[in-house]
């Protein structure tokens, strides 16, 4: 099936007489007979479900219809983009363990990663997105377990070289975990480039609509994990907290990682995304590919707009000519990443605020990738405890405002923002 189909028809074909629409199975447990079909189940020698915090149908579906959307062999939901990440990494790492990170990333995913796994033991390096292959090399160790990095950085912009990324992680026997959550798969595809697990915040664009948060996980099926068994234990060595099963010699490249992530982390952390949430990321996922252009449409119409205004210092939008990482992202999107669009204004906090203020059409929220356009200016909100000077050293200085073109008429947008400037 081509995308547009995958994301209407995929994951879940009802049969004859059964629900059209995906069915919200709103159930904490599940019936059996005997305690030997359940048990089946604990061994994972039978496919079925037992209790929704690790495994539920609804969610399956969902997950289903991402994985084919990616290109994928197996998928599974979380209850956030934040546990995505969180479960990627920690699927493969332990305490001693070093990952290899790009710098150009959602704060509150190097926060997770530089903070947070930190005090579990996990060291990270951090590299520039533009490093070169040398520079890549040098940052890795002999511990070093994964690689990360974001499709299109939140909100910075940038554009990861995924081919690259993948080549140096593959040299070192590891695998290139990709953020995709802008672009979604219908603008790109890490795994085509090389990537091994693809994560999502599918509380964006795949939701769509600002109603559900979520997260997901797809495995590429392609990295050999026994291969490189020294530097998986978790996964090529019997687990002792789950009957003894070795996850890469039983459910091979295809299933292993997902397999152990829901029989090990879900399990013991229980980040489950619920049913209700899923049958409302699947209503979103039914019109991604409708969106996606519209997004991306209105982003580029306003970042075009911008770009000759006299009250703005500087515009980010892959989709520029001018833009540093254009060509980066005509190779890897070449039918456009995403709606967002971050510049600076002239001057800094003070006009910043007054251009918020100003907005009548567009909202101020933290959040990205609606329906709706919205808009943040950090320095007067989310940073707000930071000097300008601070700001600066983070490269989000006081006059940084970032907007989420949604998919109203590009004209109203623009001339929301135009009457906004005008009263700087």
């Amino acid at each position: 099936m081509q995308k547009d189909t995958q994301c209407v028809q995929a994951g879940y074909r009802p049969g004859n007489g059964e629900p059209r629409q995906i069915p919200i199975i709103q159930s904490t447990t599940f019936k059996y007979n005997t305690s030997e079909d359940m048990g089946k189940l604990f061994d994972l020698e039978a496919n079925g479900y037992f209790y929704t915090r690790l495994q539920n149908p609804t969610n399956d579906y969902v997950a289903a219809k991402i994985a084919q959307l990616e290109g994928g062999t197996a998928a599974m939901l979380t209850s956030s983009g934040q546990a995505a990440n969180f479960f990627a990494l920690f699927n493969i790492c332990e305490c001693g363990s070093h990952i290899v990170c790009s710098s150009s990333i959602y704060g509150g995913t190097f926060n997770l990663i530089a903070v947070t796994m930190k005090k579990m033991g996990i060291e990270t390096t951090f590299v520039s997105p533009d490093a070169t292959e040398e520079e890549l090399d040098k940052a890795f160790k002999e511990n070093t377990k994964a690689v990360f990095g974001e499709t299109i950085a939140n909100p910075a912009l940038t554009v990861l070289d995924i081919e690259k990324f993948a080549k140096v992680a593959h040299k070192h026997g590891v695998p290139l975990i990709v953020d995709n959550t802008f672009p979604t798969p219908v603008n790109c595809r890490p795994i085509e480039w090389g990537a091994d697990i693809v994560t999502h915040s599918t509380t964006k664009y795949m939701d769509g609509h600002g109603a559900a948060v979520g997260g997901c996980i797809v495995d590429s099926g392609k990295f050999d994990w026994m291969a490189h068994k020294e530097k998986f234990p978790g996964l090529c060595t019997p687990d002792d907290s789950y009957h003894g099963i070795t996850y890469a010699t039983k459910f091979g490249k295809e299933g292993a990682f997902i397999t152990k992530c829901t029989a090990q982390l879900m399990r013991d952390f229980g980040s489950i995304q619920s049913p209700q949430n899923a049958f409302l990321l699947n209503l979103g996922l039914e019109s991604l590919h409708v969106r996606m252009p519209k997004h991306v449409e209105n982003g580029q119409a306003v970042a075009e707009f911008l770009l000759n205004h006299p009250k703005v210092e500087k515009v980010n939008y892959p989709g520029l000519p001018s833009d540093k990482y254009h060509k980066l992202a005509l190779k890897y999107m070449p039918n456009g990443g995403c709606g967002v669009v971050s510049f600076v204004l002239k001057g800094g906090r003070k006009e910043a605020e007054l251009f918020m203020k100003s907005l009548k059409l567009i909202a101020i929220e933290t959040h990205v990738a609606d329906a709706r356009s919205c808009c943040l200016n950090p320095a007067t909100s989310t940073h707000r405890q930071l000097t300008d000077e601070q700001l600066n050293e983070a490269g989000i200085p006081a006059g940084l405002i970032r907007v989420s073109c949604g998919i109203e008429a590009k004209e109203d947008l623009i001339e929301d923002i135009k009457q906004a400037l005008e009263r700087i």
